[in-house]
């Protein structure tokens, strides 16, 4: 049971987001070359799918930015939000910027040609909702309360 009081101070996220998504790629990398081969091609199009996904999740990530640079409220996952923040990508993720990781995720995992970036996707979910999501949510709602349960209701925390 997380304490949403001492949440509303500031989030007690556990994990640094990007780095279960840089372990799974660099390992993935790592395993594939080293260890076993997963192959993932899609012939000619395994290549520009890839930089397209790629390319999804970097402007996911900028304009997320952008919406936190608007609403003068931090990305900082270890920082309290200064406003809630419902507008721009939030409109339809509660998590815009761990979406456009899975975006690039799996992007990688195309231009690497390789699955083991995505084999390891279960567990990057795991941590995310239990080390970083869960912390954010009960921060948003200890400090926000019914405006942030409002904005639960209308906007999925994925897609």
């Amino acid at each position: 049971m997380i304490d949403t009081k001492a949440e509303a101070i500031r989030p007690r996220t556990l994990i640094l987001p990007p780095a279960p998504y840089a372990a799974a790629m660099l390992g993935g990398w790592w395993l594939d070359r080293n260890v076993l081969p997963l192959s993932l091609d899609w012939g000619e199009a395994t290549e520009p799918l890839g930089w397209l996904l790629v390319g999804v999740g970097l402007a996911l990530f900028v304009a997320t930015l952008i919406t936190f640079w608007r609403h003068h409220t931090t990305v900082n996952p270890y920082k309290a939000a200064s406003e809630l923040c419902t507008s721009g990508p939030f409109r339809f993720s509660r998590n815009p910027i761990y979406l456009g990781d899975w975006f690039i995720l799996a992007g990688v995992s195309l231009l690497l040609r390789s699955w083991w970036p995505l084999v390891f996707a279960p567990l990057i979910w795991a941590m995310l909702r239990f080390g970083v999501i869960r912390h954010e949510e009960a921060h948003l709602e200890g400090k926000f309360g019914d405006a942030y349960r409002q904005y639960k209701t209308r906007v999925r925390r994925w897609i």
